[in-house]
This record gives structure tokens, sequence and C-alpha cells, in this order.
């Protein structure tokens, strides 16, 4: 058995007011021997603009639609009582009520200049109701209008401020997703990089084994193979999260653990550098996912780097360790600076930088320079928790 929330019980409340107050009216109406049809008509009109449900609301009938007809209406019939000169004709809790809801939807839902408009005619309606019954500008009007100005004002006050909190979520969604779509990016930036950096690392590498060591070629052309399938892969999930916005969308992230950094270190090697994985026995599998991803990253990074910076180096290590409650990844090479990448290869992307902020906002530190000696060193420790 489902149970009712509060907003359906709040909205079924606000029919019954609703229904309970017209009826009201027809029956003060009837009371003053009034024909009833104008009365009829201008509360029907009233409801159906109010009361219309969402699901089988036509297209046409916009908020602008169904806040100024209804005003429209009740004001005409206000000035028929006043151009015909016909006795006083009563109004009702009804008309004030759905006058007022109107003006709510008009403020929080029609669009801008359209809400003023609209706001301003269901307010004009509603102030001239005293006017359809006294037929002149005595006290009593003066105290009804003056209460209809603080109706007026409630109610406008806080349908405004309704919309300016759906503006702010609108923005704070907005950046969410411009946020989440540079991330995206980023992640995107650097798989790719990563492995394009590769193939064109290993295609020259080929081009000079075609002359001198043709058989050893296959090894070679193995990993150009798989870097291009890796980086295709990665472009295609990063596709498929921009175009899925679905809560499981981020799941599908081209993002790695410290179980993918084996594998990454492994893709690494080739015929003429030789890669080696130092990991700590205490470093565990049941660190926080943001740590091992932002380690993943950094390993990443510095291993792309190596190929861009020191094509000729010939080792790489790479050591994950745990000192007290911390994660430690140190990426180090034995190169001099050399390399042989075109110019358009160097830089253009997130880079150091992008990293530095990514390790940063968990609370840790990255270092980078030259080691004493040769080679170059990339330091990144992160807090992660008690082991």
């Amino acid at each position: 058995m489902r149970s009712t929330s509060p907003r359906g019980c709040a909205r079924g409340f606000g029919v019954g007011f609703l229904l309970a107050a017209s009826v009201y009216d027809l029956l003060i109406a009837n009371d003053f021997h009034h024909t009833l049809w104008p009365s009829v008509t201008v509360l029907l009109v009233g409801f159906a603009a109010v009361l219309w449900p969402v699901g089988r609301r036509p297209r046409w009938l916009t908020p602008q639609l169904r806040t100024a007809v209804p005003a429209v209406v009740s004001g005409l019939f206000t000035a028929g009582v006043l151009l015909a000169d016909r006795a006083e004709v009563p109004f009702g809790p009804g008309e004030v009520a759905v006058l007022l809801s109107l003006l709510f939807i008009a403020v929080r839902h029609c669009p801008w200049p359209w809400a003023l408009v609209c706001g301003v005619l269901d307010a004009v309606a509603l102030l001239l109701l005293p006017v359809r019954y006294f037929r002149s500008l005595r006290e009593e009007v003066l105290v009804f209008v003056l209460l209809g100005l603080v109706l007026v004002g409630l109610t406008a006050g806080l349908a405004a401020y309704l919309r300016s909190l759906d503006y702010r979520r609108t923005v704070a969604v907005s950046e969410t997703r411009r946020a989440e779509r540079v991330a995206i990016a980023a992640d995107l930036h650097d798989f790719v990089a990563h492995h394009v950096t590769g193939i064109l690392v290993q295609t020259q590498m080929a081009r000079m084994m075609a002359a001198r060591q043709p058989q050893d070629l296959d090894p070679v052309l193995a990993g150009i193979e798989r870097a291009a399938t890796e980086a295709l892969a990665s472009m295609r999930r990063t596709v498929g999260v921009l175009r899925d916005t679905g809560p499981e969308a981020a799941d599908r992230r081209p993002v790695g653990d410290l179980a993918a950094v084996t594998d990454l270190v492994e893709g690494f090697a080739t015929p003429v550098q030789r890669t080696v994985l130092h990991r700590d026995p205490a470093v565990s599998d049941d660190l926080p996912h943001e740590v091992q991803a932002a380690a993943f990253r950094v390993v990443q990074e510095a291993l792309t780097n190596v190929r861009r910076h020191a094509g000729d180096a010939t080792e790489v290590t790479v050591r994950l360790a745990r000192p007290g409650d911390r994660l430690e990844v140190t990426v180090t090479d034995d190169g001099h600076g050399g390399t042989q990448l075109p110019e358009a290869a160097h830089g253009g992307g997130f880079g150091l930088v992008g990293l530095t902020e990514r390790v940063t906002a968990l609370g840790g530190e990255l270092r980078a320079g030259p080691r004493a000696g040769e080679g170059w060193q990339v330091t990144a420790t992160f807090p992660a928790g008690k082991g």
C-alpha cells in the first residue's frame, strides 16, 4: 500500500479548499439572486488554468496563457458589472484564491518579462473585486484593496523567492556539469595522450629496427597495436559518459586504480626501455578509490613525460610505498633529457599543473625534479588512512 507524500497531501488540501471556496462563491451569488453563469465561467476558466494536470496539458497552454486569460476574464466581468450599472455583485474567497494561485504561477514560472505582465494582470483583477461589489471608492473598498495588496505582496514574494532558488539550483547544476565535463576532458587527454605518445615512440623505434633488426619488429608492432586499441577504448568510454546522463555514467569514466598500475607499467616497457614496479606489501587494494585513481594518474603522467622528454632512458622504476598512514608513489628514470619526438608532441595538455591540483585536492603533495646524478623523479604522497 502506497503512503501519501506530504506534497500530495498539500495538493489535495489545496484542491479541496479551492472547491469549497468556489462553492461558497456560488452560494453567495445565488443568495443575491444574480445570474450564476458569469461567476461559473470565471471559476471554470481559473480552475482549468490552475488544476490542469501537467502530463495532460497541451503544449499551447503556456504559463503566460494560463495566468493571463483568467485575469482578463475576471476583469471583463468586473467591467461588465460597472458598465451595465447593475446592483452590487458579491465576490467570495474562491475567485480570490484562484487569482492568488495564478499570480504565484506567473511570478514563478512565466519567462521574463511575461512574469511581470501576467503578474500585474492577476494582481489588478484581484484588486478590482471589491469595486464589483461596492461600485465606488469608499472606505470599505480601500480596506479591501489594502488587504489585497498585502496578499499580493506575500504571494509574489514567496513565488519570487522560490524562483530564485530554482535559478540558483539551475546554475549550480550547470556549474557541476561544466566542472564534470572539464574533468572528463582531462581524463580523456591523460589517457589518450599516454597511449598516442607510446604509439609515436614505438613507431619511431619500428622504423629504426626495420633496417637493422627486422626480426625483432613483432613485439614493437604488438605494442603499437595494444596502445592504439587502449586509446580507442578510452575515447569510446569517454564519449559514452558524455552522452549518458544517468547515475551509472560515472562508473564508466576512464579512471584507474592501483591494480591497473601493474598493467600500465608492463605496457610501458619497450625493447630498449626496461620498467620495474616495486610495490610494498603494506599497500593494499582497499584504499579510498579517489586516492587510487590519483595515484594511477601520477604514474601515467610521469610515464608519459618520460616518453616525451627522456626518450633515451633505459630504465624506469615505479615504487608504491606505505610510510605510516600515507601512500607514496615514486617514478624515476635514468634519462638525460634526450628525445626525438616532434615539437607538436610536447606539451599542450594539463600536465603536472593539473596533476598537482588533483593531488593537493586530496590533501597530498606532489614533487617533481631532477635526481642526484642523472634522470628525473616524480613523487606524490597521499593521506591513505590507517592500515
